[in-house]
């Protein structure tokens, strides 16, 4: 049974827009797991978003970490069982065959380069997610993976570990934020299927000012 539906603190849509500043930007990124299956998301887009990753900053500026591209439907289907979607949603099997994503971003990370990655694909991702939103696209990040079921599906090397997989696609589901209550952290959807996330106020996370 879907939660009461609680005070709205904002509701965003995905439309793109030619000026975004951060913070419309970073509210407008939220994560979607619902998606248009006919929008292919393709190899440029996904190489513009990574491009983003490059630029950003790396725990003593090592630079462990690379990527897998993922838009061929094959490598899609390959992918898809490998994960798992949202953890709250406990009779939700993940995204049907017509709403799943097109694009995957797989993160690595070069043991032969470093042996610890610290954030720096916590840093990554985010950056690709900003970065998708603005190109009107939108995701998840997944650090739910078998991760041992993808490194074969892919045939990726024992080299690299699996650190993230970004599912990334053109969103179909509304996501409403709204403020945290009774420290109850669980995002659910309603009877409309809106998704609705949680979040605490900034007087509960600032403690000195």
């Amino acid at each position: 049974m879907a939660a009461p539906v609680r005070g709205c603190f904002f509701s965003l849509s995905l439309a793109k827009i030619p000026t975004m500043n951060l913070k419309t930007l970073i509210e407008k990124t939220r994560t979607y797991r619902r998606f248009d299956g006919s929008h292919q998301v393709t190899t440029d887009s996904l190489v513009r978003l990574v491009d983003l990753a490059r630029l950003s900053a790396s725990g003593a500026n090592r630079q462990p970490l690379k990527y897998i591209l993922v838009t061929d439907p094959a490598q899609r289907e390959a992918v898809y069982p490998c994960l798992a979607w949202a953890g709250y949603l406990t009779t939700w099997e993940g995204p049907d065959p017509a709403e799943r994503p097109t694009g995957y971003i797989i993160i690595l990370g070069d043991k032969e380069i470093s042996e610890s990655f610290g954030v720096d694909h916590g840093i990554a991702a985010q950056s690709i997610m900003l970065g998708a939103t603005e190109e009107g696209l939108g995701g998840c990040i997944i650090a739910s993976v078998k991760k041992e079921r993808l490194r074969s599906a892919l045939e990726i090397p024992k080299q690299f570990e699996v650190l993230l997989v970004l599912a990334i696609g053109k969103p179909v589901e509304e996501v409403v934020i709204e403020t945290i209550s009774n420290n109850d952290v669980k995002y659910w959807r309603d009877e409309k299927s809106v998704h609705h996330v949680p979040k605490r106020t900034l007087d509960e996370i600032i403690l000195h000012r």
